[in-house]
């Protein structure tokens, strides 16, 4: 087997530049960006890598193969095609799953069983077996179809890898780990940095600050699919974890101030950090907004407050960003980024953003309101 593999990273719509930027950042030379993706192609060292270290990225899955089919006997065919010998051994289990938009073939169902017919066909032929036991290693198939272009992948994430290990626990509305690390990226986060959520819930902003500040790669502490994979060595995910490792600044002046309203909320991101890690930067207390006072030091507020489709009616959203306008004070060294899906956020708040960037809250389209000014 060639010792590259073509890899697909998917991230949140709107994160992708930052995703490819952070690849490039981890060693990755072929990168190309589409909606929603990433396609990467690197050998086993940055497969492992790129799990461990992605702070942006959804999972990260190899790419077996692409190819058109508008029938199932093309599906058929071009999946019996694909070398699936190379990753699947004969104990191996191999589920599939997967997803079809815009696409002749939309029944998911018939796609599973036909995918999964076409590959114990082509193992039939190579293992020289009739029946496979998948008591083995579970080596995960995922497939998407969009426009009848058909992709078939094989996950070697396991969990996504938003789920960094910190967070068993959360309060109602949490934001996600990748879109929350994507604004502390847009926000520029040094070692040095001073940042502020007085709005802190489960302490995500905090967190996923501390941690770049501080250079801990967000996989650092979990484990991955791939690292029970026959075709990977195990010394591969030694090396890459002593690297990630060894890229852990020591002495950092960061530090990360939350409050909340909820004395639980609170204790869930004191609790959090504790877990990542970084407890020795993230602070947390009791606070309203309406009491938020900013220090004189340069200093960035990060922060997402509840709006209608979450925790609060419209309304009462609208009131809390009069509220943070007013709390939020213009001046020199502060810097507010601020993630709404509310269209009319700044009329309520009191002032234009110096920048705007479409983001994705799930399934919720938000804008990340930044004032830098």
């Amino acid at each position: 087997m060639d010792n590259k593999f073509n890899l697909v990273a998917p991230c949140l719509f709107g994160t992708e530049s930052i995703a490819a930027f952070e690849f490039k950042r981890m060693g990755f030379e072929d990168i190309i960006t589409e909606n929603g993706r990433i396609l990467l192609k690197g050998d086993a060292n940055l497969l492992a890598r790129a799990n461990i270290s992605s702070s942006f990225s959804e999972r990260i899955l190899i790419n077996v193969g692409e190819f058109i089919a508008t029938s199932f006997t093309e599906l058929f065919d071009n999946v019996k095609s694909l070398p699936w010998e190379n990753f699947i051994r004969k104990d191996d289990a191999f589920p599939v799953n997967g997803w079809s938009i815009s696409s002749a073939l939309h029944s998911i169902p018939d796609c599973q069983s036909i995918i999964k017919k076409a590959i114990v066909e082509r193992l039939k032929e190579k293992y020289k077996i009739s029946w496979f036991e998948e008591t083995g290693t579970e080596i995960k198939i995922r497939f998407s179809i969009h426009k009848d272009k058909v992709t078939m992948m094989i996950d070697t994430s396991g969990e996504g890898l938003h789920k960094r290990g910190y967070r068993r626990n959360s309060n109602d509305a949490p934001l996600k780990e990748t879109l929350a690390a994507s604004i502390c990226d847009l926000a520029r986060i040094y070692p040095d940095t001073q940042i502020y959520d007085p709005m802190c819930g489960s302490g995500t902003f905090l967190i996923e600050s501390a941690m770049m500040a501080k250079g801990i790669a967000p996989g650092l502490r979990r484990s991955f699919s791939a690292e029970r994979f026959s075709f990977i060595d195990e010394r591969i995910w030694r090396e890459e974890r002593t690297r990630a490792q060894d890229l852990i600044r020591k002495n950092i002046e960061f530090s990360a101030v939350g409050y909340d309203i909820d004395p639980k909320a609170v204790e869930l991101t004191l609790n959090n950090a504790k877990k990542a890690g970084v407890e020795k930067y993230v602070r947390a207390s009791v606070g309203d907004v309406k009491d938020f006072v900013l220090p004189n030091d340069r200093c960035i507020t990060v922060t997402n407050p509840p709006y209608g489709e979450r925790l609060l009616d419209v309304k009462s959203a609208e009131k809390l960003y009069s509220v943070m306008g007013e709390r939020f004070v213009k001046q020199e060294g502060h810097k507010f980024f601020i993630i709404s899906p509310h269209d009319e956020f700044e009329k309520h708040f009191g002032r234009t953003a110096d920048k705007r960037r479409k983001l994705y809250n799930g399934m919720i389209k938000c804008q990340l309101f930044m004032y830098l000014k």
